[in-house]
């Protein structure tokens, strides 16, 4: 289990309860499989732990392998700044094998976004300076690719907490 160098702030996704006994973080990657593999795992694990758990997501784009990857992250961050972000995060994960730009402007179209300022949007790479934070947050918490539990974080105020929600984890036979 890493350490965040960057705690978990107002600039962050986040999903459920702040005062949540648990805080995941996930340094993702929409086009990796693991992470595909890994969002409805973490969707039953919101479900099931409810406002135990705050749900937090960080971009962690892995350009080389991926090449739809950031201008993935980059949509759910153009979606974010309509209030947006989940319900785009949702769509690609759901649409994983389809994150060419012509998707991500119907995606947009389908949120009631403008796929033209998103056009516009990647063209400049709006939104890259802060997909390259998250990046660089998860390099130095020991991010080093996207298998879907390693690069998860569970971030407690007592360190005993963090083996009990493992067990949870496995308990739920997540």
């Amino acid at each position: 289990m890493s350490r965040l160098s960057i705690t978990v702030n107002a600039k962050d996704h986040m999903q459920g309860n702040p005062d949540a006994v648990w805080t995941l973080v996930e340094y993702g990657d929409y086009e990796c499989p693991y992470c595909g593999e890994a969002y409805p795992i973490v969707k039953r694990l919101q479900e099931r732990l409810g406002d135990k758990l705050l749900f937090v997501f960080r971009n962690f784009p892995l350009r080389e392998m991926h090449p739809h990857a950031e201008h993935a992250a980059e949509t759910a961050k153009f979606a974010a700044a309509s209030g947006n972000f989940w319900e785009m995060h949702d769509l690609l994960y759901m649409n994983q094998q389809t994150l060419e730009d012509e998707f991500l402007f119907q995606f947009a179209d389908e949120l009631g976004l403008s796929a033209n300022k998103l056009r516009k949007s990647l063209i400049a790479e709006t939104y890259r300076v802060r997909i390259d934070t998250d990046f660089r947050g998860g390099v130095r918490s020991g991010v080093n690719g996207t298998p879907p539990f390693s690069s998860m974080v569970c971030v407690t105020t007592v360190p005993s907490i963090s083996r009990i929600f493992w067990r949870q984890l496995n308990k739920y036979s997540l």
